[in-house]
């Protein structure tokens, strides 16, 4: 059973993450052979603030 956890920036609407969902789910079950109900995609909004890149928070940008 594969497992898909995505970290993104908060903001995204519900339309948007019902779409990558179908998006992954896709692509996961053409690369593994598996079928859709195998599949499990956790989604986890990050804030700014509390993701950094090269020393400098995303939030500072």
């Amino acid at each position: 059973m594969p497992m898909i956890n995505v970290q993104m920036f908060e903001g995204r609407t519900i339309e948007q993450r019902r779409a990558l969902a179908k998006e992954l789910t896709e692509g996961a079950c053409r690369a593994l052979g598996c079928t859709p109900d195998a599949v499990q995609i956790i989604l986890t909004d990050i804030k700014k603030e509390n993701w950094a890149e090269a020393g400098k928070l995303f939030s500072d940008t």
